[in-house]
């Protein structure tokens, strides 16, 4: 049984949106596949079970907060280990995080 959530509109990091001049590019999810969702401020990672009628059903495997890059066992109700499904148009890009090696200036 998959755990319900309200995903964030992804507004301009919306997949779809990237990919909609170019829709042969679009990489449409397939088993195994990582891809991303916007939750309260965070990114979830989602390792693709299965893919059906433009939605993905998987596994959240990382919760990763988007202002600084720290990840978390859960957020809200939402768990590492928590199966989703996550529609193509609710899929988001993931904001870049500083690495620790990065020139702050």
């Amino acid at each position: 049984m998959h755990k319900h959530v309200e995903w964030d509109d992804p507004g301009s990091a919306s997949v779809l949106r990237y990919y909609q001049d170019h829709p042969q590019d679009y990489p449409e999810p397939h088993e195994g596949s990582i891809i991303s969702a916007h939750f309260r401020g965070f990114t979830v990672r989602v390792r693709v079970d299965a893919h059906v009628e433009d939605t993905s059903i998987g596994e959240v495997v990382a919760l990763i907060a988007d202002d600084n890059g720290r990840r978390e066992q859960h957020v809200g109700d939402l768990a590492l280990g928590d199966t989703v499904r996550l529609p193509d148009a609710l899929r988001a890009l993931e904001p870049r995080h500083p690495e620790a090696d990065d020139d702050p200036d």
